[in-house]
């Protein structure tokens, strides 16, 4: 029975044939009027390359109509002989590409030998230079275990960033091998050359002056520029208003000031949040009553610097970045090209995924040098990478395995961060702040929020607050939106720094509705005299229950919108109420009514404060060296035991202490536990950030093995920790007696 040829299979060969006949011809094709460059010979090199993929090919192709002709045999005749015809025509074919790249052969090795005598030499200098590739062999150096894993890895990656070529890789042996020994730091020195370890590891020649304070902030303004980012606006004008206030800060700090003075520092600020894509949408809401507390604290940071004597670099440019710091061009897998040549480099979250996208291997090399402005704070148990992972503290943030007092918070909440902070701002004029002493504070309340998500829920408890009080907001109004704001509020909208100071100055009452947390502006309202009245959370908010805390690399508990305010201000500047009860409220209201409460500022948030506690953390704090901290010194260390369950933050805060990471050290032995009383019947060193600590049951003692995981915060029901207190100047918790 003959079995009829499907329409299918003859167009499949039609195909086949169409292709290899277009294919040759392609092939096939020379321009004869091109001279013979050496473009020309690469191009011919390459046909004749071609040609044998061709001839592979079509072999390929011969197997497998073998294989389909053997498959159907028997059962399709018409398609057998067909097969048969165009194994036999493709035969021709195959005789036909070995006979043109004999002709192709031949023509090259022609145009070889009538090609220019400069040509031919710059030919034989590239031979000269590309064969020693071949003789170059891979070094097995056991100081340098991974040499070999690397060439291999180079040799199929090498393409795949620039930045590769950009230092000479052209995948031979002999350029890997060069790039891994001076470029990087896998691969011995190569014997010939005097470069013993890769440039970005030398050290830059320090600055040979002392740092002393000026009485002018005309350096930062230099290093502004005329920006018109919005964000950098705002910091540029935060800096101009605040000017007179730093420059007698900065006298009065060095008239009483016994701290050694420091070498005059090289200092980059990269605020990470204004640059990139991330920062076109952050300085859209910065216009829109968008958070601000950020720039508040690059605004005092860089004036902060300025005044101590250091120099200053402030960019948001990722562009500009990479020249600062010598970033090789491409996708940021090579290391730098040069020392880097800041001694600090203060930038955020943001900003160090972008330094470490342009900075390679080089990276973890300067890792001592960063700061990070990180407002909520990072504990140690989110802060080690591969603990975090083991024990489930991985988040969005977090994983750095920087020390964590390199961490610098907002406020002082987190211990085991560097507090770095901000000033209150008083920018009223001379004639302003006659007129606001000679007219007393009326019967005002100004609203805490921009925005009108945060009055959800909220409209009853500001109800009873205007029962008593003017009710004024300053909330961003919508174009063309009708305000969703209660009847009895008077909207002000979005107002200049200045009009709103002014308006704190005729208030009485700061009310906080919940949201935004932990921000700058409750402590400046208290600053020109308002009383703040804000929510206690029952239960207390976390990254547990609260979407914004959550994926936050902290474990702390707010129990309030302000936990500083109320811990460390409280009552008569500070009301924390029930928002849920009405008669609290009112309670609150008439007590505040009744009571004068005067301005006040905590020391830590003046401009004085601020420069005393950054001029002890540039002195003092070295996080490139391997010895054991010095500072604060021993002499202020007090030794507590905390209750099961509690943290050395709680146990040392509940004796008006505060806990001190940078003595752990100190505590971190076995005869703490003797010191202590405590019987232990084994003493072990582990890895966990709720060590030292003491187990009641089986009397056992544990020691930390992992410095990175010394922690204020850690609690666990199971472990009494032993932690390391120390007593802290008034209204300046970073610093204490005889630590300067």
């Amino acid at each position: 029975m003959r079995v009829p040829l499907r329409p299918r299979s003859g167009c499949l060969l039609m195909c086949l044939c169409m292709s290899v006949l277009t294919l040759m011809l392609q092939s096939f094709w020379i321009p004869l009027e091109m001279a013979p460059d050496e473009t020309t010979l690469r191009s011919l090199e390459g046909q004749s390359h071609g040609f044998r993929s061709l001839a592979l090919q079509l072999k390929d192709l011969n197997s497998r109509v073998n294989k389909l002709s053997r498959d159907r045999e028997g059962t399709r005749d018409d398609l057998s002989k067909l097969l048969q015809s165009f194994r036999k025509d493709q035969q021709g074919l195959v005789r036909l590409v070995e006979r043109e790249m004999k002709r192709v052969s031949q023509k090259i090795e022609q145009l070889k030998h009538d090609q220019p005598e400069d040509t031919a030499l710059s030919q034989d200098q590239h031979k000269t230079n590309t064969e020693p590739s071949e003789n170059c062999e891979v070094p097995l150096d056991p100081a340098y275990p991974l040499c070999a894993e690397k060439i291999e890895f180079l040799r199929l990656h090498w393409k795949t960033d620039p930045c590769y070529a950009f230092y000479g890789v052209d995948g031979s042996t002999c350029s890997l091998l060069k790039y891994l020994s001076q470029s990087e730091d896998f691969c011995p020195p190569q014997s010939g050359h005097n470069i013993s370890v890769p440039v970005w590891h030398q050290k830059p020649h320090a600055h040979p002056h002392k740092a002393e304070m000026r009485t002018s902030l005309a350096p930062l303004y230099e290093s502004i520029g005329n920006s018109s980012s919005p964000g950098i606006k705002f910091i540029q004008s935060r800096v101009q208003r605040m000017e007179q206030r730093w420059i007698q800060a900065g006298l009065n700090v060095s008239q009483r000031s016994n701290i050694t003075v420091s070498k005059i520092l090289r200092v980059l600020l990269y605020p990470g949040t204004l640059a990139g894509t991330l920062g076109q949408r952050f300085e859209a809401m910065v216009e829109r009553g968008g958070p601000l507390g950020e720039l508040v604290q690059w605004a005092d940071l860089g004036a902060s610097l300025t005044v101590l004597g250091h120099n200053v670099t402030l960019t948001t440019s990722q562009h500009l970045l990479h020249s600062l710091i010598g970033a090789a061009p491409g996708r940021g897998n090579c290391p730098i090209q040069r020392p880097l040549t800041f001694d600090l480099i203060y930038t955020d979250y943001h900003g160090l995924a972008h330094l470490q996208g342009a900075m390679g291997i080089a990276f973890q090399h300067y890792q001592c040098r960063y700061r990070i402005l990180d407002s909520f704070g990072t504990e140690p148990a989110f802060n080690l990478g591969s603990y975090a992972r083991s024990r489930e503290y991985v988040t969005l943030w977090g994983s750095w395995g920087l020390h964590p007092q390199q961490y610098m918070t907002m406020f002082p909440h987190t211990p085991d961060n560097a507090f770095l902070g901000f000033v209150t701002e008083e920018a009223l004029k001379a004639e302003v702040k006659i007129e606001a002493m000679d007219n007393k504070k009326g019967n005002v309340a100004v609203v805490y929020a921009k925005q009108e998500y945060m009055w959800e829920g909220k409209s009853d408890y500001v109800k009873v607050i205007s029962e008593e009080f003017e009710t004024h907001a300053t909330v961003y109004k919508r174009p063309g939106i009708p305000s969703q704001l209660p009847h009895f509020v008077i909207n002000h909208g979005l107002l200049s720094q200045e009009n709103f100071v002014q308006l704190l100055h005729k208030a009485k009452v700061f009310v906080g509705l919940g949201f935004p947390y932990e921000g700058p502006a409750p402590i400046e309202a208290i600053a020109m005299g308002c009383a703040f009245i804000q929510p206690r959370f029952n239960p207390p908010h976390s990254s547990k229950n609260n979407n914004f805390y959550r994926g936050k690399p902290t474990t702390r508990k707010i129990s309030s919108q302000h936990p500083y305010a109320e811990d460390f201000i409280g009552k008569p500047y500070v009301w924390t109420v029930d928002v849920n009860n009405r008669t609290a409220i009112r309670h609150a209201v008439q007590d505040i009514l009744h009571t004068e409460v005067p301005p006040f500022t905590p020391r830590e948030f003046t401009c004085e404060g601020m420069l005393e506690r950054l001029k002890a953390y540039i002195t003092h704090q070295n996080f490139c060296s391997s010895s054991l901290p010095t500072w604060p010194p021993k002499s202020v260390l007090r030794v507590l035991l905390s209750p099961l369950g509690e943290s050395c933050a709680k146990v040392c805060q509940r004796s008006s202490l505060t806990c001190e990471p940078a003595l752990f050290h100190q505590v971190n032995s076995a005869t703490t536990f003797t010191s202590l009383e405590l019987n232990c019947s084994s003493v072990r060193a582990e890895v966990s950030h709720l060590f030292p600590a003491y187990s009641p049951w089986g009397r056992q003692c544990h020691l930390q093995l992992e410095p990175l995981l010394f922690s204020c915060a850690g609690s666990d029901p199971s472990f009494r920790r032993l932690c390391p207190c120390r007593e802290y100047t008034p209204g300046q918790v970073a610093l204490c007696p005889g630590c300067s």
